[in-house]
């Protein structure tokens, strides 16, 4: 595997270049494809002369120990170093979902359990918005069906971060909840105490730079207005402001009505159906392509139940890594890191394995 590693070191120096040329940054999207690059490759390069530095070290260690029993003394933890740098370069060197440092938009829909499914789709909402609040993150809604007990029977957020390193980006982290989430309590419409199971469904799309990066025609689009509803169905305006974009092609279809205004809600509908095309891309090549094996962990059913929620246990479980836990109660609060973390080690173990067999 490392013998890739000078082809790296070597793309880091052009990149050194090409970023310090002004003519790059006239065009932003440009700039910050390379500068997500410049910063992957970073800490490949940082990792490459930590392990080089350690192997160095053990190695110096090993001659002078047959001379110095103190050198001797030091060599198994300088050998136990050079072994960690190793790994760690080698988990560095794993290829990387290329929309990884992207921000990401988050769609998250009451499913089975009518109001109860609601109520807790807007409990996975703050669950979310609290996570990005404690990472630095800034979130923005963008549209809301609310549902008549406060829940919401579909919501939309998008969340952006402030790193280009692509270990820190906000869809590296939230990729892995696209699914099923299924959740055990006694609901507040239940009159006997009895617990009930309900679920909502959460959908992950990488967030698009700009518009020129997803190409849409003009006659792929099928665009219809209509009026806005509340809970219940009842109309909120009197004016044709909700729009529902359809991209032909493909079937998408988005749909948008929390702003008053037609064009708001059409920019808003778009900027969603960018980022479910650049997705619906990403599927493509990753199912054409034969070396890139899909993570086992992100899954593609959207039908799949990955995660229980369990009130009266207080007990979290995430049904793809087997990680489990009884502070469903803080994890609600935003504390998700630990079970984002346990996907992310799974999924870097499965590309490594995929690595190793290809080679």
């Amino acid at each position: 595997m490392f013998e890739s590693v000078q082809e790296l070191l070597d793309e880091h120096r052009e990149l050194t270049d090409r970023l310090a040329d002004p003519a790059v940054h006239q065009d932003p999207v440009l700039a910050r494809r390379l500068g997500r690059r410049f910063a992957e490759l970073g800490a490949i390069v940082a990792a490459h002369q930590g392990w080089t530095q350690a192997v160095a070290d053990a190695s110096d260690a090993r001659e002078l120990a047959e001379e110095d029993d103190d050198f001797a003394a030091e060599l198994p933890g300088l050998q136990a170093t050079a072994d960690e740098a190793e790994e760690k370069l080698r988990r560095l060197l794993i290829p990387r979902d290329p929309a990884d440092a992207r921000d990401a938009i988050l769609e998250i829909k009451g499913g089975e359990g009518g109001e109860e499914a609601a109520l807790f789709a807007g409990d996975l909402l703050r669950m979310y918005v609290r996570f990005a609040e404690s990472k630095g993150w800034k979130t923005e809604i963008l549209s809301t069906t609310d549902s008549d007990l406060g829940g919401y029977k579909d919501v939309q957020v998008a969340i952006k971060g402030k790193s280009t390193d692509p270990a820190e980006g906000v869809y590296a982290h939230l990729k892995f909840e696209g699914g099923v989430h299924r959740v055990q309590r006694v609901p507040v419409t239940e009159s006997q105490g009895r617990i009930h199971t309900s679920a909502a469904g959460v959908l992950v799309f990488p967030e698009v730079d700009a518009p020129e990066e997803v190409q849409i025609a003009a006659n792929d689009l099928k665009i219809d207005v209509y009026r806005s509803s509340g809970p219940g169905g009842q109309s909120v305006n009197t004016t044709d402001s909700a729009v529902r974009i359809t991209h032909v092609p493909t079937g998408i279809v988005v749909s948008m009505q929390n702003e008053k205004s037609q064009i708001q809600n059409r920019e808003a509908g778009m900027r969603v159906l960018r980022s479910r095309l650049l997705a619906h891309q990403q599927e493509q090549l990753d199912a054409e392509n034969a070396a890139v094996r899909h993570s086992q962990v992100r899954t593609m059913d959207r039908s799949e139940r990955i995660r229980t929620y369990n009130y009266p246990e207080n007990r979290i479980a995430d049904h793809r890594t087997g990680y489990k836990a009884y502070n469903l109660d803080a994890v609600l609060d935003g504390e998700l890191g630990p079970v984002l973390q346990s996907c992310i080690e799974m999924d870097e173990a499965h590309r490594l394995e995929a690595l190793g067999q290809h080679d």
